[in-house]
């Protein structure tokens, strides 16, 4: 079949190498030392020679999306943060181990290729890369004529990162009377989006969707598209500081309710204080707009935090003020569970 043809089939070949080229810039200036080669090629090449002074070096791996907050982001013709939130979404995961990620690939599928807009896209993943200090050594565009809705795209990627044995942080440490601190999300983040658009944005206009603000002034499109935080930098400065942190959870779907509990070894609980942080108004005016109960918003949106570490409570001072700029507050502590057997659980009260 000539390129022609496939062209007329839906794919565009030509439109591809110019996307190409138009992410390469962007592509590159995540790029560290131990990049081999650019993009371009069959595969991303990224040196182990750093591994060389690990104890016992071990990979961490991650896969995510950013759903269906993607078409919120398309309607509002802003694509230009949601790459940022791809990264997070895996980076944060990652590091909940300890590990540094080392290197970044995406997947673009779109319905009909536009290169300035994938541009865009792939923009934010790159500077979502820089922010976690991690290298976007590939990825794929990929056009699926007449199997997507028109002008609709999807955007998925995968972290791999690297953590000393040795260093490793998760439920082997956790202990009973350790402090649970929570670190502030910087909006919904890349969860509960499917409820958003049923409850909220699908009843809306373009304009309304554009317009609408929230109790505190703030515009619903800027809360709902505000990038997904990158919690990498800080935690991994507090462990180089020898902080005691002992666990750390992503609150991702699921909410606090179902990624604290990740870290929990069995016999023990996250006891969790509600009211000692505040409900963001984005999340406040969702919970209206759906009708939820505050049980079923903690086991849907990240109710305002975002990341929760674990640590000594002798330490938690000093825990505090290191992530004072990412809103660390005390939320909880680390108490027995009824039975020495049970998987931990995270149970809640009012303070």
């Amino acid at each position: 079949m000539s390129e022609s043809a496939y062209k007329k089939a839906g794919v565009d070949i030509e439109a591809g190498a110019e996307a190409v080229h138009a992410i390469k810039q962007a592509v590159e200036s995540t790029y560290t030392s131990a990049v081999v080669g650019s993009i371009g090629g069959f595969g991303g090449l990224y040196s182990a020679a750093a591994f060389k002074d690990m104890e016992d070096p071990l990979l961490v791996s991650g896969t995510d999306g950013v759903g269906t907050k993607i078409e919120i982001a398309r309607r509002a013709g802003r694509v230009n943060t949601i790459g940022i939130d791809l990264v997070a979404m895996c980076a944060n995961d990652i590091v909940c181990s300890g590990a540094s990620p080392l290197f970044f690939l995406d997947y673009l599928a779109v319905e009909r290729l536009e290169p300035a807009l994938a541009a865009r896209i792939v923009e934010g993943v790159a500077a979502g890369c820089l922010e976690a200090g991690c290298a976007l050594i590939g990825g794929e565009i990929a056009e699926h004529p007449g199997t997507m809705a028109s002008e609709s795209f999807d955007l998925s990627g995968f972290c791999v990162g690297v953590v000393d044995r040795p260093r490793m942080i998760g439920p082997e440490l956790v202990n009973e009377g350790d402090a649970v601190i929570g670190l502030a999300s910087s909006g919904l983040h890349s969860n509960g989006y499917s409820l958003v658009r049923s409850a909220l944005t699908n009843a809306l206009s373009d304009e309304e969707l554009l317009s609408v603000t929230l109790e505190d002034g703030e515009l619903l499109i800027d809360a709902l598209l505000e990038p997904t935080r990158i919690y990498v930098e800080p935690l991994l400065s507090a462990l180089e500081a020898g902080l005691p942190v002992h666990a750390a959870a992503h609150i991702t779907g699921g909410g606090i309710t179902h990624n604290l509990d990740r870290v929990l070894p069995a016999g023990l609980d996250a006891e969790v204080r509600l009211g000692s942080w505040e409900i963001p108004p984005i999340i406040r005016h969702m919970m209206k707009a759906a009708h939820l109960e505050t049980d079923d918003m903690l086991q849907t949106f990240n109710a305002g935090i975002g990341f929760v570490l674990v640590c000594e409570e002798r330490a938690a001072s000093s825990v505090l003020e290191h992530f004072e700029q990412q809103g660390a507050r005390e939320i909880g502590r680390i108490a027995k569970a009824p039975s020495p057997d049970v998987p931990g659980k995270v149970v809640y009260s009012t303070s």
